[in-house]
C-alpha cells in the first residue's frame, strides 16, 4: 500500500515520518560541481524509504558566542537549490529559512512563488541581540497573509527552558510540526516531550508530530561544534565519543539507542512522532553511516507507519 504525501502524514498527525536533512552547497562552488553533487545526492536519496527531504538554510551565528570551530562559509539558497537542482526529487521537501536574512518582500516572493511539494520551518535569530530583517513572528505572520496553505514547521531546542511553551506559542501562530535540534541528550527531549503532552492536555490542543534530528558525531572536531551550537550532549556520552576507538561507530551505536528510546516514550505517551536524519559532513565515511542510519531507524519505523 503506497504512503501518504508527507503534507498530509503530518496534517493528520501520523508518527512514524522519515526525512533526510541536507545543507546545499557551498555558495563558491562551481555550477558543473554543484550539478554533479545534485546527481550524487538524488541517487543516495531515491535508494532510501524517505518521505521527504529538508534542504537547511545556514546563517552567520558568530553572535552566538566567538570561536566558531569551523569558518562560516554562505552555502547556496535552499530555494534556489531545490528549484534549480534538484528537479528529480519528487517527494516533498522542507525548507528551511533563516527569517532574519530576508526582507518581508523576499519572503513573500518565495512563498507565493514555492510548488505544491515545497513545506518550511521558519528559524528565528540565533541571539536576541542580532539585527534581522524580518523577525519570526511577523515572518509568521507574513505566511498567514501571503501563503496560508503553506504548511509551517518550527524549530524546537530540547534544552531550553519554557521550550513546551514556546511550541504551544508557535502552534498558535501556524505551525503544525515541529522538527528538534539534534538530539544527545535523551533525558531533556524526554522532559520536554511531557511538559508539552500534558500542557495540550490541560488546553485541550492536540499535539502536532514532533520530528527529532539525529546526526552522526564522526570526530572530536564535530563534537566542538555541536556544543559550540548550544548543543547539550551529556558528559558521559562525550566521554564515549572522545576515548571510542570508532568515533563514528560508537555515535551511530548512540543514535540508535536514542531513536529506540524516543519511539518507546513517544508511543507511550501517544504522541506523534518522526526522524530527521541529518547529513551535512563532508567526509565520505560520515556521508554514508548517515544513509545507512536512515535505512536502520526506516525499519524501526516500517511496522508503525
Amino acid at each position: 500500500m503506497s504512503r501518504h504525501p508527507l503534507p498530509q502524514l503530518l496534517a493528520e498527525a501520523r508518527s512514524g515520518v522519515l526525512v533526510f536533512s541536507i545543507t546545499p552547497p557551498k555558495r563558491s562552488t562551481a555550477e558543473e560541481r554543484i550539478k554533479e553533487i545534485a546527481e550524487v545526492t538524488l541517487e543516495r536519496l531515491t535508494a532510501l524509504d524517505l518521505d521527504g527531504l529538508i534542504l537547511y538554510d545556514i546563517d552567520d551565528e558568530s553572535d552566538r558566542r566567538p570561536d566558531r570551530p569551523f569558518p562560516y562559509l554562505p552555502t547556496l539558497d535552499p530555494g534556489r537549490y531545490y528549484a534549480e537542482h534538484l528537479t528529480g526529487w519528487r517527494k516533498p521537501t522542507i525548507i528551511y529559512r533563516c527569517v532574519g536574512k530576508y526582507s518581508e518582500d523576499e519572503l513573500a516572493e518565495w512563498m507565493t512563488s514555492a510548488d505544491d511539494r515545497v513545506m518550511s520551518v521558519f528559524v528565528g535569530a540565533s541571539s536576541g541581540s542580532k539585527q534581522v530583517h524580518t523577525g519570526l513572528r511577523r515572518a509568521q505572520e507574513l505566511r498567514a497573509e501571503v501563503r496560508p496553505d503553506l504548511p509551517l514547521g518550527a524549530v524546537v531546542i530540547p534544552e531550553r527552558a519554557g521550550e513546551h511553551q514556546r511550541m504551544l506559542a508557535k502552534q498558535d501562530r501556524g505551525a503544525s510540526f515541529f522538527v528538534t535540534q539534534v538530539v544527545y541528550h535523551v533525558n531533556e527531549m524526554k522532559n520536554l516531550l511531557s511538559d508539552y503532552f500534558y500542557e495540550c492536555r490541560t488546553r485541550d490542543a492536540a499535539p502536532r508530530p514532533v520530528i527529532f534530528t539525529l546526526s552522526l558525531c564522526g570526530s572530536l572536531k564535530t563534537l566542538e561544534f555541536v556544543s559550540w551550537l548550544g548543543v547539550d550532549v551529556p558528559r558521559w556520552l562525550e566521554n564515549s565519543i572522545r576515548h571510542s576507538e570508532d568515533p563514528l561507530a560508537e555515535s551511530y551505536r548512540q543514535c540508535l539507542a536514542i531513536a529506540r528510546d524516543l519511539i518507546d516514550f513517544c508511543e507511550h505517551l501517544g504522541l506523534p512522532y518522526g526522524f530527521n536524519i541529518e547529513s551535512v559532513s563532508i567526509r565520505k565515511a560520515e556521508i554514508e553511516a548517515s544513509t545507512d542510519l536512515a535505512a536502520e531507524v526506516a525499519g524501526m519505523l516500517r511496522y508503525r507507519r
